[in-house]
């Protein structure tokens, strides 16, 4: 059995096949089986990578699709309002998805091991990759010790430590070295990310930002877009609109109340981008949220 052979079975092991299953097995990490097609999801993703070990799986970033299918991970860099979908899976053959938080804590020490990068690079929110074989060992080898307490208690730290390890010397090293480093720019523009997902509802001023990030306006907005594909406005907009969402799935309060609650003043312009964003006006969208929380 190769390593991918192997990792979708443990995975299945641990979950199941039945519906959309998700584990979260040891902190970061979560096991993910989907036994059919899903819609679009909106999420806040975080600087995370994911392996599908069969399927495939679409996350879309501002309009943009990725496709990772089996054998292939994404890294995510910074937190970002996405869209996530199984695109193929059957009961025969579910999605099977491995995913790990990265901590920047836990990569930073491992970059004084690597060799110098070449110099700072612009941010990347997304990229891709084929999964080498030295990937996937260590995270197999992690997912055997599953139920086997003390053997994880010892060992996965070490696995941990390896898997981190060959993402920083794979193909994405250079996208996994700025999650780590506390002076680059990605790590700018995450402060920055940070501050709007707090405070979206308050006014939002680009000099502003781009005084917390510590660079000119323009360098800002560049390294902003490269790393988000949005400009800050719009940033802003998607984690509005995705937070209004979720208070309308409660049914608690009226449509004009969730538009100025998440820091719309007019509540023909929150209709107009909620639409545009979500394909039906906040209302009827609301009523539909709320029958599917019902059953």
């Amino acid at each position: 059995m190769d390593a991918l052979d192997e990792l979708r079975t443990l995975v299945l092991a641990a979950t199941g096949v039945q519906g959309v299953r998700k584990a979260e097995v040891l902190d970061g990490i979560t096991l993910t089986t989907v036994d059919s097609p899903t819609p679009p999801v909106s999420a806040m993703s975080e600087p995370s990578f994911a392996v599908v070990a069969q399927g495939v799986k679409r996350t879309t970033l501002n309009g943009k699709p990725y496709d990772y299918h089996a054998g292939r991970y994404l890294v995510v860099s910074v937190d970002l309002p996405v869209t996530g979908q199984a695109l193929v899976a059957s009961p025969d053959a579910p999605l099977v998805v491995f995913s790990m938080r990265l901590s920047p804590a836990a990569i930073a020490p491992l970059l004084l091991e690597t060799a110098a990068p070449p110099g700072k690079l612009r941010p990347v929110g997304l990229a891709e990759s084929d999964a080498p074989s030295e990937l996937l060992d260590p995270i197999v080898r992690l997912l055997r010790l599953l139920g086997r307490r003390d053997d994880l208690r010892v060992l996965a730290p070490g696995l941990r430590r390896e898997i981190l390890w060959r993402l920083l010397t794979g193909e994405q090293g250079a996208l996994v070295r700025q999650i780590g480093s506390a002076d680059g720019h990605l790590a700018h523009i995450a402060r920055v990310v940070r501050w709007i997902r707090e405070n979206y509802a308050q006014p939002l001023f680009v000099p502003d930002l781009a005084d917390l990030a510590g660079m000119s306006e323009a360098t800002f907005r560049r390294h902003f877009r490269s790393a988000t594909s949005m400009t800050p406005i719009e940033f802003r907009q998607q984690i509005r609109l995705r937070q209004a969402r979720v208070l309308l799935a409660t049914g608690m309060t009226s449509v004009a109340e969730v538009g100025y609650v998440v820091g719309y003043e007019s509540p023909s312009q929150f209709t107009r981008e909620y639409r545009r964003t979500f394909g039906s006006p906040p209302g009827r969208d609301a009523a539909r949220l709320t029958q599917v929380t019902l059953r």
